[in-house]
């Protein structure tokens, strides 16, 4: 690109020039930060105000405020506002993405551009940044903005179907007719990322081909299929694991550890943002519910407890970057989930530490996690996320929860070290702040994606009543709070890895000693409170029992909006 600039006379002292030069760079932190003088910052500011697609065309709004660089100085000779566009992987303006340009005019813009969808040249993803042109470079003066709406370009527009029930569970595929029997509405899956590339099944997407192993993927067509067979409400978590053989899903300069379970996303170089976006439309297609062979996935998790790296490992990093990082990943695998599928929800989940066990470097408070998120999501194109959480007993080794305020660890204020049932209504009440509300001004979803209760005390042995005691309330709590779609227990069989550390949490024991494999050997007295809780004829009956362990008269005495009020005596 050719731009045209003033030309200085000889006789202008060089001095004043190179006071007012300002040199910018865009950062991986995601914030605009200068080379020289902070304090000489060009006036220019444009925030954005929308982007969106609008039929065949990406329409992009904004606001130049502040005023204009004065013509006379190197900063200001050209006076073009310029429209830069950037692939999310890319964070570097200083190479040519020179899109479309306007005159700089204080107050209103607007930009139109081809979406040029389902080419090599597809702005579906892309990001835009305002600058201006210093005569040798361009100088930022916006935070990017991305499309906010991929769905209008979804050819799958099917209404999300809603369970019956809130009631969900850890499953194992061998025992679903025991699921079935239980009435369970809603399960998870979770998806190995890193073994979805391999041999069998080619794929093409914005004109590359990608390839996934066949028998992976045709493993998960039988157990989705037969979930969502079965009218439950199928959630997918994606996770990271490590695979020596495809170095590209991880985040540059990312090695193998024991301190991680799995790893972050890949969204900082072109090949790995490609394979994102790649996979993510493939599961997202694949498992649309067009195809019954191959079932039905609504809601789609992005990582587990990402506010942990221990469970989304990318190295010690301040939390905003970590943050930067994380949501540049969500956008992706957002964008290729509902520009496939419209009405599909895409969450992330965090545990219940909401302000406690942080270090600054590899773990994070749920709340400054979902606070810093939400922030750059809105500056950046606002979209429909979703928060799935993770409320378990503290510690997890006990089962109850209604006595956790005596570790000093949970209380009724937003600035509570953890958030898990004891004090669940501080997570839905912090939720229903505006900053925190979706694009038309509704409550994000929320779902419970992940808790279980010991049957096995670290202190005291065998508690199956208290476990089944500790899951009543629990599922009382959630079924009469409208702010929470699902409960999903972890888990049907008891894990033995999980049992060798007091955490017996299934509905079933086992006498298998590895977690491949696992069958049941006896049901626990949880077994039944779990099938009859959501019936209106057997519930209350059913957990009658649980009143005199937790010292209750009635349920509506501890459980806000109580849902069946008018049945109790």
């Amino acid at each position: 690109m050719t731009v045209k600039t003033r030309t200085f006379s000889a006789l202008r002292p060089l001095f004043f020039a190179a006071a007012l030069l300002v040199l910018f760079c865009f950062t991986g932190y995601g914030r605009l930060r200068a080379y020289a003088d902070e304090t000489a910052a060009p006036p220019e500011r444009v925030t954005w105000n929308a982007c969106y697609i609008d039929g065949s065309m990406v329409e992009i709004k904004g606001e130049l405020s502040g005023g204009i660089t004065s013509p006379e100085t190197a900063a200001g000779s050209d006076q073009n506002l310029y429209l830069l566009e950037l692939e999310p992987w890319d964070d570097d303006v200083t190479d040519n993405h020179f899109t479309t340009r306007t005159e700089k005019k204080l107050g209103s813009l607007e930009f139109k551009l081809s979406l040029q969808l389902d080419t090599a040249k597809s702005r579906l993803y892309n990001k835009f940044i305002a600058c201006i042109w210093d005569g040798t470079r361009y100088i930022p003066v916006s935070e990017p903005i991305y499309i906010n709406n991929p769905e209008a370009v979804a050819a799958n527009k099917d209404a999300y179907t809603d369970s019956y029930t809130k009631k969900g569970l850890l499953i194992e595929l061998s025992q679903v007719d025991d699921a079935f029997e239980l009435g369970v509405g809603q399960v998870i899956v979770n998806i190995p990322y890193n073994a979805i590339f391999g041999e069998g099944i080619d794929y093409t997407y914005e004109g590359e081909t990608y390839h996934f192993n066949k028998a992976i993927v045709e493993a998960y067509d039988r157990t989705i299929s037969t979930f969502s067979g079965k009218s439950m409400l199928v959630n997918a978590v994606i996770l990271n694991g490590w695979n020596s053989s495809t170095p590209d899903l991880y985040y540059p300069g990312t090695q193998k550890t024991a301190a991680a379970n799995y790893y972050h996303f890949n969204s900082r170089t072109q090949a790995g943002y490609k394979d994102i976006k790649a996979v993510a439309s493939f599961l997202a297609d694949r498992y649309s519910g067009r195809n019954t062979n191959y079932g039905r996935i609504q809601n789609w998790i992005i990582g587990n407890e990402v506010n942990n790296q221990q469970w989304n490992y990318i190295g010690p990093m301040p939390l905003s970057h970590y943050v930067n990082e994380y949501e540049r990943t969500f956008r992706i695998f957002y964008t290729a989930i509902k520009s496939t599928c419209a009405n599909d929800r895409v969450f992330f989940s965090t545990d219940y530490n909401w302000m406690n066990e942080a270090n600054g470097s590899t773990k994070y408070g749920a709340k400054e996690f979902i606070d810093q998120f939400a922030a750059l999501v809105s500056q950046r194109g606002n979209i429909d996320w979703n928060l799935a959480y993770h409320p378990y007993s503290i510690p997890m080794t006990e089962p109850e929860f209604w006595d956790d305020s005596a570790t000093g660890l949970t209380n009724w204020t937003e600035t509570s070290p953890v958030v898990n049932f004891s004090n669940l209504a501080v997570l839905t009440d912090y939720m229903q702040r505006s900053g925190l509300r979706d694009r038309e001004g509704n409550v994000r979803h929320i779902i419970l994606s992940e808790q279980g209760f010991t049957s096995q005390s670290l202190t005291r042995g065998t508690c199956e009543e208290l476990q089944a005691a500790a899951f009543a309330y629990a599922y009382y709590l959630v079924d009469s709070n409208r702010y929470i779609d699902a409960f999903i227990l972890s888990r049907q069989i008891d894990a033995p890895s999980e049992v060798a550390t007091s955490c017996a949490f299934g509905l079933w024991t086992t006498d298998a000693t590895t977690d491949n494999n696992i069958t049941p050997v006896r049901k626990k007295y949880i077994w039944n409170v779990f099938k009859e809780i959501d019936k209106r004829s057997r519930t209350l009956e059913t957990t009658e029992f649980a009143k005199e362990i937790i010292g209750i008269k009635k349920w509506s005495d501890i459980i806000p909006g109580f849902k069946w009020t008018r049945f109790e005596n």
